[in-house]
């Protein structure tokens, strides 16, 4: 990974929080992915929880229902603000995964639920998560799991021919689910890797309405849809998630995740 000095909250921020209310409710369908996490590594009264990444809140409301002192940092500030309203009690700021502004040894346990691979430089970012855990603390780190397991596969290749073209120096992003590439990541970072699991589910939507609405949220298809304009990307949105449609008309879309649990 190549080392920077600049983050990327400045460039993903307002892309996050271009559509709030529509992240928020793909958001808090992510619920069992965070339970699993919590039923790995364990959340108790009075620990100090942090989530990098945090959104809306809704794995601080889960830690927080748990009698725990929640902390959350995102780039976006509309997501922040949603995040104030589900988690009233929880230390919210708007920040970069690469400058945290906590003291180190400060947490619990430290999370970053599809996050970290957002930041300009991921190893800097997990090197900070473990800078602000307590020693010996879990550090959890989520990511997608292999395309060929997550329905969401279609969406990303329908809107890649929207997107702007890849900067041909840029080096290729690892596959993060493949074995060893986590672990290797977080070794860098300074972090012992502990141990890996997976978990699934499924996003479940009404209608097509609702589907579109909803998968126009994510900062990759707002970019798209700027690129080529919110109407085309939709339909072709639709298209792509056709094959996921319910004689009810509804839709099921399954999505494996990745989880490396290290330690700071």
């Amino acid at each position: 990974m190549t080392a920077t000095t600049t983050g990327s909250a400045e460039r993903w921020g307002p892309l996050w929080g271009a559509k709030p209310a529509d992240w928020a409710s793909i958001e808090e369908q992510q619920a069992p992915t965070y339970e699993e996490a919590i039923r790995r590594v364990g959340v108790a009264p009075g620990q100090r929880v942090l989530e990098v990444g945090c959104g809306t809140g809704s794995f601080l409301r889960l830690a927080a229902d748990r009698g725990a002192e929640v902390f959350g940092l995102d780039a976006s500030e509309a997501l922040l603000a949603l995040a104030r309203e589900r988690v009233p009690e929880a230390d919210l700021r708007q920040g970069d995964l690469q400058f945290l502004p906590y003291d180190g040894e400060t947490f619990d346990l430290v999370a970053g639920f599809n996050s970290f691979f957002f930041a300009a430089d991921v190893v800097a970012a997990l090197r900070e998560a473990g800078r602000v855990a307590k020693p010996g603390a879990p550090v959890v780190i989520q990511v997608w799991g292999p395309p060929e397991r997550c329905d969401l596969t279609a969406l990303k290749d329908a809107i890649a021919p929207f997107l702007p073209p890849p900067d041909p120096d840029a080096p290729a992003a690892p596959a993060l689910h493949e074995p060893g590439v986590l672990e290797h990541l977080a070794e860098e970072a300074g972090l012992t890797a502990q141990t890996t699991f997976d978990t699934s589910w499924a996003y479940v939507f009404p209608d097509e309405d609702a589907l579109v609405r909803a998968m126009l949220a994510p900062a990759n298809v707002v970019v798209a849809a700027r690129q080529g304009g919110e109407d085309a990307v939709g339909r072709a949105v639709a298209a792509a998630l056709a094959p996921f449609r319910a004689p009810d008309g509804g839709y099921r879309l399954e999505n494996e995740w990745h989880y490396l649990v290290a330690s700071a």
